[in-house]
């Protein structure tokens, strides 16, 4: 799996619990991994018997479409949807903290030019002259759009994030929007018109660090 990207995800609540335990447990068994990850969509598993902790807790977010945009705010961004490959690398690149005129920094890439002709998919860019500084990636499945990978200086980090949504609004306009956030991010989230929808927990097998 790439980077960041759990291995297994589960689509249901707890009417499903035990079948989703054995197919864990039987994945992990199958093919031995340095580590392996897994979206608990629904903060239903207790998979600490198969040697998993919980890398961390989230709440699902729900913006309703009837909402207005969030209010323009001040930040000194121009915001954009990337358009060209070459700027989807500056975009990676920022979204990794690392400088793109330096390729060994690079870690491998996970996304690639063919997401640029995806309807679908919009990377939302914020540009403090011309150097992406924030951003998100947008994902219209069905009748919602998905906002992740969200990315922002900490000071700025609300009103940037009311920029990516009033750019993604207009992409995708009377859609509602989803997503999931915790700590300081939820609060800011909450603040922009989301509200929470429910919970959701990352397990990983890998061992922690210290």
């Amino acid at each position: 799996m790439p980077r960041f990207y759990p291995n297994a995800v589960t689509l249901s609540t707890n009417a499903g619990v035990a079948d989703q335990f054995a197919a864990i447990r039987d994945l992990v068994a199958a093919a031995p991994l340095a580590s392996f990850g897994v979206k608990d969509s629904f903060a239903a598993l207790d998979l600490a018997p198969l040697a998993f902790h919980v890398l961390f807790e989230a709440h699902w977010l729900w913006r309703a479409a009837s909402r207005p945009p969030p209010a323009p705010l001040a930040t000194g961004l121009s915001w954009t949807i990337v358009q060209q490959p070459a700027d989807l690398i500056r975009w990676e690149a920022a979204w990794n903290g690392v400088p793109a005129d330096d390729p060994s920094a690079l870690p491998p890439r996970i996304f690639l030019p063919a997401l640029l002709s995806d309807p679908d998919i919009c990377f939302i860019a914020g540009y403090a002259d011309q150097h992406i500084v924030a951003g998100a990636i947008a994902n219209r499945t069905g009748d919602v759009v998905g906002i992740s990978n969200v990315f922002a200086p900490e000071a700025d980090a609300a009103r940037c994030l009311a920029g990516c949504l009033a750019t993604i609004i207009a992409a995708y306009p009377e859609l509602p929007l989803v997503g999931y956030e915790r700590g300081n991010d939820l609060m800011i989230a909450q603040a922009l018109g989301f509200e929470v929808v429910g919970s959701l927990r990352v397990w990983s097998n890998a061992e922690l660090s210290l």
